[in-house]
């Protein structure tokens, strides 16, 4: 079964960015097979990994809801058919992308069938890592169960911490188990100004990560990035957080 390490925190963190950066230092330390899970509604990690998406979770569960099935061809035979292809495969990491909210009914059938699906693919892997939104939605309906390693990502500002600690509380609310959680604090290189902040949440600082040019850079120039260079600071601060987690 996978180790999971979930990456949690609001929009404008550097949430994704963090993810792929633990991507490439898993790819670099050559620690297994990997599964990305793209579980943001504002899906963007295949662009920090440098991937096309060509469908998502939620468009094939949308389609279904609209009765979207090939005659003759049952739901569930439907369902992970599409589910398969939706798999994005490359060398070192694959990629699923879960996509925007559903709109309004309940659809439990399929919502069964993905939980299933996740947890077969789980035993294919030495690692899911899992990009959520700060509600952590797919978290919260166990379509993804149990959490080995949640990183809780903040900028550095005394909100930014509060909202990271409201996340924590959020997650330890769930019916789930986390058995490690750390706060990353990123666009700083002195998280000393915070201490008071960092403490009342609750979570074991790992690190900071400073500002980056070279991140700005491949952002705007759409590169991904799995393929920043070691002299990049941003790269040798989390490789320094990473090599302390217990992966």
């Amino acid at each position: 079964m996978a180790k999971h390490i979930a990456m949690a925190g609001k929009g404008g963190t550097g949430k994704t960015t963090v993810a792929a950066l633990l991507i490439k230092h898993l790819v670099e330390q050559k620690k297994g097979a990997i599964l990305a899970v793209d579980a943001d509604a504002n899906a963007n990690l295949n662009e920090a990994l440098g991937y096309e998406v060509p469908n998502t979770i939620s468009s094939i569960l949308v389609d279904m809801k609209k009765g979207n099935v090939p005659t003759g061809m049952p739901k569930e035979t439907y369902l992970q058919f599409e589910l398969h292809r939706a798999l994005i495969e490359t060398e070192y990491v694959d990629l699923l992308v879960m996509g925007g909210p559903q709109g309004p009914g309940c659809y439990c059938f399929p919502t069964d069938i993905l939980k299933r699906h996740l947890a077969n693919l789980d035993r294919s892997y030495d690692y899911m890592v899992v990009d959520n939104e700060a509600g952590m939605e797919h978290i919260s309906r166990q379509t993804i169960e149990d959490v080995d390693i949640l990183l809780v990502i903040s900028d550095a500002t005394a909100k930014g911490v509060r909202t990271a600690g409201r996340i924590y509380k959020l997650a330890k609310s769930l019916n789930i188990k986390i058995s490690d959680a750390y706060l990353i604090i990123t666009k700083t290189s002195d998280p000393a100004p915070l201490q008071s902040e960092i403490k009342a949440t609750g979570l074991k600082l790992l690190g900071v990560v400073p500002n980056d040019s070279m991140i700005l850079d491949y952002d705007l120039k759409g590169k991904p990035m799995l393929d920043l260079p070691a002299d990049s600071p941003a790269v040798q601060a989390t490789r320094e957080m990473f090599g302390k987690l217990p992966l």
